[in-house]
C-alpha cells in the first residue's frame, strides 16, 4: 500500500514537471543541425550538390580556403549554429501551429532566402544559374526535412498534452 502512495506521488510529480520551451528548442536546434549536418557534408562529399558545407563561412573567407577539412569542419559547426538560431526563431514565431506542413514551409522559405534572396547577395551562396538542378534539388530537399524536424519536434512537445494528464487508476 505504501509502496503504491510513493509511486503515485512520483507519478504526480513527474506529471507537473513541465519543459522548458525555450531549453527545449535549443536542443532540438542542437540536433536538427548535428544530423542535417552531417547529411549535407555527406551531400557534399559525394558531390550531390556543388554548395560546399562551409556555404555559410563563404562571406568572411576566400573561397579556395573553404576547402580544406578544417573549414569543412567548421562549416558544419555553422550549420549547427545556424539551425539553432533558426529553431528558436521557429519557436518564437510558429510554435502555435500544428503538424508537419509548418515545418516543410519554414524549411522552404529558409532555403529560398538562403539560395535566392540572402545567399547569392552576401556571396554565401552562388546564384542558382550557376549552381545546377542537382545542387538546387538536393539542398531544397534537405532544408524541407530540416524544416519538418524542427517543427514537428517543437509541434510535438509543445502540444501533446496526453503525457501531462495524470494517470487513471485502476481502482
Amino acid at each position: 500500500m505504501e509502496s503504491q502512495q510513493k509511486s503515485s506521488s512520483d507519478e504526480s510529480k513527474q506529471s507537473k514537471k513541465t519543459v522548458n520551451p525555450f531549453v527545449y528548442s535549443l536542443k532540438i536546434g542542437f540536433f536538427a543541425g548535428l544530423i542535417w549536418g552531417a547529411i549535407r557534408w555527406i551531400e557534399t562529399g559525394l558531390n550531390f550538390t556543388e554548395v560546399t558545407q562551409a556555404f555559410l563561412l563563404d562571406p568572411f573567407l576566400p573561397r579556395k580556403q573553404l576547402g580544406s577539412f578544417w573549414w569543412q569542419s567548421v562549416g558544419f559547426l555553422a550549420f549547427i549554429l545556424m539551425s539553432i538560431i533558426g529553431t528558436v526563431i521557429y519557436w518564437l514565431v510558429l510554435r502555435k501551429l500544428k503538424g508537419p506542413w509548418p515545418g516543410l514551409i519554414y524549411g522552404a522559405i529558409l532555403w529560398g532566402l538562403v539560395y535566392v534572396l540572402a545567399g547569392p547577395l552576401i556571396g554565401a551562396v552562388p546564384s542558382l544559374r550557376t549552381i545546377g538542378w542537382h545542387s538546387i534539388i538536393t539542398d531544397f530537399c534537405l532544408f524541407l526535412l530540416w524544416g519538418l524536424m524542427i517543427g514537428y519536434s517543437i509541434a510535438f512537445e509543445l502540444h501533446d498534452e496526453s503525457r501531462r494528464e495524470p494517470a487513471k487508476s485502476a481502482g
